[in-house]
């Protein structure tokens, strides 16, 4: 607040009687300026200033042996040390001093009170020192009387707060603010001592209004109880958390001496207990030394640090991963075979494949895991083989889903800095399981994502190739861990969608879907003793012949593998176990007729052949993801001028098909006995039924190049008839895939004879005799062999031509 000295003779506070003595008191017409540095005199109020100017010291020392009057100005800028009248603001006060005071650095202090508030008018003289001409000023007379007394005591109010607040003000300023009567001196003696700059005092100064002189100091005040107030929360909540801090601290260190006496902390035995651990582990010589580095840096933490808890995470997962252990392999080939063929059905690449993996294991003792690729349809036993697998080999099975995976780091881990940190699926994985030689299944490794976060697939390059995985590097571990023991069994629907850098690293393998005769055999060993045990129903109270399961599979399902063979399965057992519940009477052996009163009319209608009647119709061969169908190829012939129109919902490689097929029998109408004029006399419709389904390929090159040939000559093709294959416009006949199942289409469809490319044969014989029983293969190498073999000398009756 207000500085003082001891021996001076005044009371820096001011009654209303007092005050009208000042306001009454004669101010000359002419007095010395004072310019004054950054700070604003006001009427009533006593402050101290330091004299350093020569001009100022002079007028001081001679005003003070006259009348000790003066008129005090503030400078607009405090920097310039010659003020001339536009540095100086024009409103100030007239100032009478106290005392004179001589410092002992040698420096004057004068400590001056404020009169009267004045304006300047001219400037008479500057030399030597600055004397102008001023008017007094007068307060506006207050309009209602008790507005600046209300103002009066809401600063009051507020100014008693700061100095409670702040630390700064010593609290008997309260009582000085407490003796203050009159209205315009506190506001004047607040404003003086306020945080307010010399710009804002200047305004209050100027005003003539005490009432609104005293409202912006009461906004001004407000503002300063505010950022006090936020001060002191700050500094409270910083000194509480101080004393938590310092309360933890010496609770800790009681606690250990407490635990020191009972001989050990928790902290000292979770130590040991990982070196013991650590002495029973397999691990080389460089796990061995990350370890104890890490253990002694365990033992260097705070406990009560978050990085302990981190640190600890990080051994415990050392200690716990599987270094160099392994299950051993049981080398019983005969037992690994009949487990396998227990379990599955078919498969037979697969089973081989695992079979002479353990054959080399059992002569060599030995060998890098296979990375294997199942690569089929959904529902043919790919996730389930890998459990197989493991009970053939004698191995832990884990099996880790990929699809939707996107973030790099589920492979290699986060780093152990992070928080929350942990090793990849990967390390987890094989944590969980304890060993280091696990069948290990990686489920959907076609549909992995990727994003900001990564490729998943790119990290899954290393662990996938037997030539690098023997250093897998976890980024949580940050050691390199050895994976190629472990038998890596990747399973996906199509390969489309497998990064070509990763298929290159696994041995694909290809399941096909199931046929009738396959599927009815997994029902009987598999899925039928599955769901009578499920659901508490024995075979003597229920029997599902084979006639009646191929009814289910072929009118009530179509897919490849058998889970919907399964779930209808399921829901005929339910309905019998219900029956058995009610003590109903019921069909123990199902009939077609039962399953339809069951499940509902079929949902599929078995295609069938369908005669060589008309001229331009053949029946064609096509696989599709449920397994192999037939389709009908249709060509008409009308009249006009040689357009080719395709229809059926047609790909661009079954639609480039059509016009090969067209423009090969243009260029070859002589053998087909055809005059090259016709072409252009006939417009061509060639139509693939079932317009709602998309159809492309290639396979159906040959159907589209014999139905078109049949159409313009009119000649019957041969009977129980179907065929597949690629065309050129060299006229060969190039092999496709997907035989198997288009032949078990064919079969069930009542086709007998069947014609494709010679370079087929090899996947014809390896399709099992029973099922090529009653089929005839006609091998063919040229669309000219082909004509020959399909197309029968006879027209026939029904001309497939429009006029």
């Amino acid at each position: 607040m207000i500085p003082t000295d001891e021996e001076t003779e005044y009371i820096p506070l001011l009654s209303e009687e007092e005050e009208d003595d000042l306001k009454k008191m004669n101010i000359p017409d002419v007095l010395p300026i004072l310019p004054l540095r950054n700070t604003v005199l006001f009427p009533g109020v006593v402050i101290p200033i330091t004299v350093g100017r020569d001009k100022s010291l002079r007028l001081v020392q001679e005003v003070y042996k006259k009348n000790k009057i003066l008129g005090a100005l503030a400078q607009k800028d405090g920097s310039t040390d010659d003020p001339e009248l536009d540095d100086l603001y024009r409103v100030g006060t007239v100032a009478q001093i106290l005392k004179i005071l001589e410092m002992p650095d040698g420096t004057t202090s004068v400590i001056i009170q404020g009169r009267k508030r004045f304006m300047l008018d001219d400037l008479l003289t500057e030399k030597p020192y600055l004397v102008a001409k001023i008017t007094p000023l007068e307060d506006a007379v207050e309009e209602p009387a008790g507005e600046a007394k209300a103002v009066a005591a809401a600063l009051k109010e507020l100014s008693i707060k700061i100095i409670k607040l702040s630390s700064n003000i010593p609290t008997e300023a309260t009582f000085a603010v407490k003796n203050i009567e009159s209205p315009s001196f506190l506001v004047n003696f607040l404003a003086s001592n306020s945080e307010l700059s010399l710009k804002q005092k200047q305004d209050l100064l100027e005003n003539n209004s005490v009432s609104k002189r005293g409202f912006t100091l009461l906004e001004s005040l407000s503002k300063e109880v505010q950022m006090l107030e936020l001060k002191n929360d700050i500094q409270s909540k910083v000194k509480n958390d101080l004393d938590q801090q310092q309360r933890e601290f010496l609770l800790h260190q009681q606690m250990k001496t407490i635990q020191d006496e009972l001989g050990g902390s928790p902290q000292d035995q979770e130590v040991i207990d990982f070196r013991e651990k650590g002495r029973k582990k397999r691990w080389n010589k460089e796990v061995a030394e990350a370890f104890e580095k890490e253990l002694g840096k365990l033992l260097r933490l705070n406990p009560a640090t978050g990085e302990y808890s981190v640190q600890v995470n990080y051994i415990q997962t050392l200690v716990e991963l599987p270094w160099n252990e392994f299950t051993k392999d049981n080398f019983n080939l005969k037992r690994a075979s009949r487990i396998l063929d227990k379990d599955h059905f078919g498969l037979e690449k697969v089973k081989d494949r695992i079979l002479e993996h353990l054959a080399v294991l059992k002569l060599k003792g030995d060998l890098k895991s296979p990375i294997l690729c199942l690569v089929g349809p959904p529902g043919v036993g790919k996730t389930s083989l890998g459990k197989s697998i493991a009970e053939a080999l004698n191995r832990k099975y884990v099996r880790m889903s990929l699809g939707g995976l996107h973030d790099e780091a589920e492979i290699r881990g986060h780093r152990k800095t992070y928080i929350g940190a942990m090793p990849g699926r990967i390390i987890q994985n094989l944590k969980k399981v304890k060993t280091s030689n696990p069948v290990f299944v990686l489920d959907e490794i076609d549909k992995v994502g990727r994003d900001a976060h990564g490729n998943p697939a790119s990290a899954l390059l290393e662990v996938l190739d037997p030539e690098q995985n023997s250093t897998f590097h976890d980024n949580f571990l940050e050691l390199d861990f050895d994976l190629s023991k472990v038998m890596f069994i990747a399973t996906a629907n199509t390969t489309a969608g497998i990064n070509p850098a990763l298929l290159d690293r696994m041995e694909v393998i290809d399941l096909s879907g199931y046929i009738v005769e396959e599927k009815t055999q997994i029902a009987r060993r598999h899925l039928i003793p599955k769901q009578l045990e499920n659901h508490g129903v024995t075979k003597k109270q229920l029997s599902i012949p084979v006639k009646t399961l191929e009814y289910i599979i072929e009118s009530h399902t179509r897919e490849s593998g058998v889970r919907q063979l399964d779930k209808q399965i399921a829901k005929l057992v339910r309905v019998v176990a219900k029956h058995i519940a009610f003590e109903d009477n019921y069909d123990r052996t199902l009939t077609p007729k039962n399953v339809q009163e069951i499940i509902g009319p079929p949902r599929f209608i078995r295609d069938k052949y369908d005669g060589n009647k008309h001229a331009g119709v053949v029946t064609g061969l096509a696989w599709t993801a449920t397994g192999g169908e037939i389709l009908f190829v249709e060509t008409s012939l009308s009249q006009g001028d040689g357009k080719l129109t395709l229809t059926g919902n047609l790909g661009d490689v079954m639609k480039e098909s059509a016009v090969l097929a067209l423009e090969y029998l243009k260029s070859h109408a002589s053998k087909f006995t055809l005059e090259s004029e016709i072409f252009k006399k006939y417009n061509v419709h060639v139509h693939v039924p079932e317009g709602a389904i998309p159809k492309d390929g290639p396979s159906a090159g040959v159907a589209m190049m014999t139905s078109i040939t049949s159409a313009f000559t009119q000649r019957k093709v041969r009977d129980h008839s179907a065929m597949t294959g690629e065309i050129t416009l060299r006229g060969k006949i190039l092999p496709v895939g997907g035989i198997k199942e288009k032949i078990l289409a064919a079969k069930r469809a009542g086709i007998t004879d069947i014609a494709i490319s010679v370079e087929n044969r090899k996947d014809v014989e390896e399709i099992n005799e029973i099922y090529r029983k009653g089929l005839q293969f006609r091998y063919v190498n040229q669309i000219s062999e082909l004509m020959d073999f399909v197309l029968l000398k006879e027209k026939v009756d029904q001309p497939m031509i429009l006029v």
